[in-house]
């Protein structure tokens, strides 16, 4: 990638660290907008962030070790991006002096954001009122108890709503925050900064991965629709043709998406998708592999054996036994499961 010779300032980051905070979300707002990213060929970050606590010293969540030495909350006011990881205690409300960073955060007009159920501090803050909201599925009925003025989604994964973005899980932090790089940068280096987290920017699961609001100013090619799409209808026979003529593309066009945007091709996503299909019908029980194999859009079991050895390393009654509703091991070094 060329090196581009102009840089504007780095944008600021500021994630606030209260007692009980995630570590885990601490890390990725780090690991996203706060390391060297040479794999981009720029000549300056593009981020600079500042850990910021209310307390000299901190106790992660359970006590897992204590941060200390960190600014103090009026860090946040240098901020263009405020970031608040989640707790696992979110009936407790957050301190006065905390609710204050955000609110006033907020209403200069920088962008709040919140990780896993972060979003309970953003609504006690009085921010999301009558603005569509996520947070972790867990804590859904929860959420909407303490704040039914919030137009809670608990089937996506993170919420775009401009200056205020709420990502559903831990984990799900980490599709907000390559969403926030491709709105901030644009698609090739979000998609560079996904390929080196090795984290694929479309994944399955309870609450799904997509944005209904448009992100303005930015060209929308994500594959999502179609990847939501193509998910509902696995066990219906699918082609590569098929999934481009959903797309309006041509083949060769979405396998180059493909390649740019998952590092892989349509047949092998699709084929991927399969057998974690078939995966997790084995491991909720189905013993029948014919009706794995149908059910999954493998076909045969023949087939079945044949992907999921070659995925897993493990033949179907191996699997069952390991991941089973009797089993619950862990899979043979080098083999992955989706």
């Amino acid at each position: 990638m060329a090196q581009r010779s102009s840089q504007p300032r780095p944008h600021r980051v500021a994630v606030i660290v209260d007692a009980g905070t995630n570590p885990f979300e601490v890390g990725v707002a780090t690991e996203l907008f706060g390391l060297p990213r040479p794999e981009l060929g720029l000549t300056g970050p593009l981020y600079d962030i500042t850990l910021c606590s209310p307390e000299p010293e901190v106790r992660m969540n359970h006590g897992f070790f204590t941060m200390a030495g960190l600014p103090g909350l009026e860090a946040v006011d240098r901020a263009d991006t405020l970031i608040v990881p989640g707790r696992p205690d979110n009936v407790v409300p957050r301190g006065p002096d905390v609710l204050a960073a955000i609110r006033r955060t907020h209403a200069r007009g920088a962008r709040v954001i919140s990780f896993c159920t972060g979003s309970f501090a953003l609504a006690e803050a009085g921010l999301l009122d009558g603005r569509r909201a996520t947070t972790h599925w867990m804590w859904v009925d929860t959420f909407r108890t303490l704040h039914p003025k919030v137009l809670l989604e608990p089937d996506v994964l993170f919420v775009d709503e401009g200056d205020l973005l709420t990502a559903s899980g831990s984990a799900a932090a980490l599709d907000l925050g390559l969403h926030i790089w491709r709105r901030d940068h644009g698609a090739e280096l979000a998609n560079a900064v996904s390929r080196r987290l090795v984290f694929a920017a479309h994944r399955d699961g309870g609450q799904r991965q997509f944005v209904e609001r448009p992100v303005p100013d930015v060209p929308d090619e994500s594959l999502g629709p179609l990847l939501a799409w193509a998910q509902e209808r696995l066990g219906e026979p699918l082609t590569v043709a098929d999934l481009a003529a959903r797309a309006a593309l041509s083949p060769a066009t979405l396998h180059r998406r493909f390649r740019i945007q998952l590092g892989t091709t349509p047949l092998a996503w699709l084929t991927g998708e399969r057998v974690a299909l078939a995966c997790r019908l084995i491991e909720r029980g189905e013993e029948r592999l014919d009706v794995v194999a149908a059910r999954s859009g493998l076909g045969t079991a023949a087939n079945l054996r044949t992907r999921l050895r070659r995925e897993t390393g493990l033949n179907p009654s191996d699997y069952r036994r390991r991941f089973g509703p009797a089993g619950g091991g862990v899979l043979p070094q080098g083999a992955t499961r989706r």
